[in-house]
Order: structure tokens, then C-alpha cells, then sequence
């Protein structure tokens, strides 16, 4: 049984290379989609937490149909389904049409990012795994070698070996400062929705104060 694990680590560490390369490929590319695609959300929700604002400083709600023009935008849209709702039963429902909205975008907001968290937390175990590997391979190695060049097998075993926790963790830095960075957009996306919501909320009221 132990000589079966010995030839299986002969080989194995050499395969948590590959898995660690394929991990880095991986995340590298969910690191790269998610940028484009949260970075021109961001910018729109930083934008549009600006017109709430001023809305606010004017005191003119009914700005909420302007931003519900903004089709291009996940706030425009939210804001669009919102006035639309406005008009035909005024605030009654309107939150749960927030809540619904937001349920439905997101998962499209988190796509990957429980995968790149995953990378992230495991890639350091995995290249750990192939450093014990490389250095049962590298014993064993001392083993069949002349006692002059035992030491030097071991040696050049071990540093072989030391590579897979070094590609473990550079797997595993940039996955995970990817992944709080992108949750962070992730969260300011969903509080300028919320922004929204609370405009269209009062939006709502004014209109129905004034029937």
C-alpha cells in the first residue's frame, strides 16, 4: 500500500500543477467578464445615486420619470417598472415590485462569484497537496539514490515541490481581492437600486397625498 502511494505521488504532484494552472486560467477569465460587464453597471448606479440626490435637494420626485427613461440601465428599468406600477395602482405593491426586480437581477450580478470564492479558499490546500506530494516523492527518491547524492535528490526534490504551494497562493491572492472587490460593486449596484425604490416610493405618496 505505501509503495502504491509513493508511485502515485511520483506523478501526482505533477497533476496538481495542471489543476492549479487550469484554476489560474479559469479564474483569470471570470475575473476579466465580471470587470467589463459590473464595471458599466457601477458607473450607472454612481450616476444615477448623483440624480437621486439632486432630485432630493430640488424636491422634484417626479424626476423618477426621467430616470425611467434611462433604458439602458438596470435603474432606468427598475424605475420604468416602478412609474408604470405608479400609474395604474399607485403604492400599493410597489415594494414588492422592487423585491421581485432585484430577485430576478441577482443572480446575474453574482454570476461566477461563488465559483471564484471557491478557487480562492481552496487553491492554497491544493498546492499544499502537491508540495507533500513532491516531498514524498522526493524521500523516496533518497532512498534509491547513493548516500553522496541523497542529500542533493532531496533538495532538488523539496524546492520542486515548494512551486506548488507558491502557484497555490498565486492562484488564490488575486481570486480572492477579485471576489470582495466584485461583491463590493455588487452591494453599491443594489443600494442605488435601493435609492430608487425609495424615490419611487415617495414619488407614489406624493401623488396620492395629492388626490
Amino acid at each position: 500500500m505505501t509503495e502504491q502511494l509513493f508511485s502515485m505521488a511520483h506523478y501526482a504532484d505533477q497533476a496538481v500543477l495542471w489543476v492549479l494552472i487550469i484554476l489560474s486560467v479559469l479564474s483569470l477569465a471570470i475575473i476579466l467578464e465580471r470587470f467589463f460587464f459590473l464595471n458599466k453597471i457601477y458607473k450607472d448606479s454612481r450616476q444615477m445615486l448623483v440624480r437621486i440626490e439632486n432630485a432630493l435637494l430640488e424636491n422634484k420626485l417626479s424626476d423618477v420619470k426621467e430616470i425611467a427613461k434611462v433604458k439602458d440601465s438596470i435603474m432606468g428599468t427598475a424605475a420604468a417598472y416602478a412609474v408604470k406600477h405608479i400609474e395604474h395602482s399607485g403604492d400599493k405593491g410597489l415594494e414588492e415590485i422592487f423585491n421581485t426586480f432585484t430577485i430576478t437581477q441577482r443572480p446575474k450580478m453574482e454570476k461566477f462569484l461563488s465559483f471564484l470564492g471557491t478557487i480562492g479558499s481552496n487553491a492554497p490546500y491544493i498546492g499544499l497537496l502537491g508540495t507533500v506530494l513532491g516531498i514524498m516523492k522526493a524521500f523516496h527518491d533518497m532512498t534509491q539514490a547513493s548516500s553522496e547524492a541523497g542529500q542533493k535528490v532531496v533538495m532538488a526534490g523539496i524546492s520542486m515541490a515548494l512551486v506548488a504551494t507558491a502557484t497555490g497562493l498565486a492562484v488564490a491572492i488575486p481570486s480572492v481581492a477579485a471576489y470582495n472587490y466584485f461583491n463590493k460593486k455588487v452591494q453599491s449596484i443594489f443600494d442605488a437600486l435601493s435609492g430608487v425604490r425609495e424615490l419611487c416610493l415617495a414619488y407614489a405618496k406624493n401623488l396620492g397625498d395629492k388626490k
